[in-house]
């Protein structure tokens, strides 16, 4: 497995590739079976397998939430390794935005609701990297796990939107036993929170309606951000104290009674 921390290298080792494009997974590190799931399924469809780790402080509109996302280097690059990924990418700030952020992807609609409401400038962070990575890299394919399920969207109507050759895949979410959606945020939750966020799943899959679903997590005694059905999938994001600070996490399913809700990009 090669390890590219240099820009040139890396173009170097891209150009022998030619023309066939590798497999895809961006991620900003602290990786789990989530993200192991989308570097097997790569390692399965393509030739070659393409890992990029890099912490895009442009996504973050919270200081405190972007110094306590955790770093697992060496833990990442074994799982890296293990799954069968033949090149590792990891880009510096400098590297990455020679420009400072004055170049941004800016979409007006979708990104507006959801996670974009309550995070501004969230996604105009998400999708300026991912162009930049999907640029670097020039994948056929890349993978994205759909417990982001706007942005996994938000990125797919991007790349069809510039006309980017690469084909954007959505894998299933992978959840841990009591049904809470791997996430590289849950190892910052103390026993009480990660007791909590196990039934955050199950609500939103299960009850009546919206309201309904957000009466029930309120009574866990976390603060909801939203839950909000949209084009017959139920989204929520909540935030939970926990130790010293506090831990935003999202999720969604297909809407339990089949309503449709208002349009996704409502």
């Amino acid at each position: 497995m090669k390890v590219f921390t240099d820009l040139d290298a890396w173009r170097d080792w891209r150009a022998g590739l030619g023309d066939s494009g590798p497999g895809f997974v961006p991620t900003m590190g602290a990786l789990h079976a989530g993200h192991g799931s989308l570097l097997q399924r790569s390692v399965a469809e393509n030739a070659k397998t393409v890992l990029s780790i890099y912490l895009n402080a442009t996504q973050f509109n919270d200081a405190k939430d972007l110094a306590a996302y955790p770093s697992t280097l060496d833990a990442d690059l074994q799982l890296a390794e293990d799954a069968g990924v033949d090149a590792v990418l990891l880009p510096s700030y400098a590297q990455i935005y020679p420009d400072d952020f004055s170049f941004r992807v800016v979409e007006t609609r979708l990104s507006q609701g959801l996670c974009g409401a309550d995070r501004p400038g969230h996604f105009t962070g998400v999708l300026t990297v991912v162009m930049k990575l999907l640029n670097l890299v020039r994948p056929a394919k890349a993978y994205f796990g759909l417990k982001d399920f706007q942005q996994y969207q938000l990125i797919k109507d991007m790349s069809a939107a510039f006309f980017l050759p690469v084909q954007i895949i959505g894998c299933d979410t992978v959840r841990e036993a009591d049904g809470l959606a791997m996430s590289s945020r849950n190892r910052r939750l103390d026993g009480c929170a990660r007791a909590k966020a196990g039934q955050f799943n199950s609500i939103l899959r299960d009850a009546a309606t919206d309201d309904v679903a957000r009466a029930q997590l309120q009574a866990l005694g976390v603060r909801v951000d939203y839950v909000e059905t949209r084009a017959g999938r139920r989204f929520g994001a909540i935030v939970l104290p926990s130790g010293e600070g506090e831990v935003r996490l999202i999720d969604n399913c297909p809407q339990p009674n089949g309503a449709a809700g208002t349009g996704f990009g409502a």
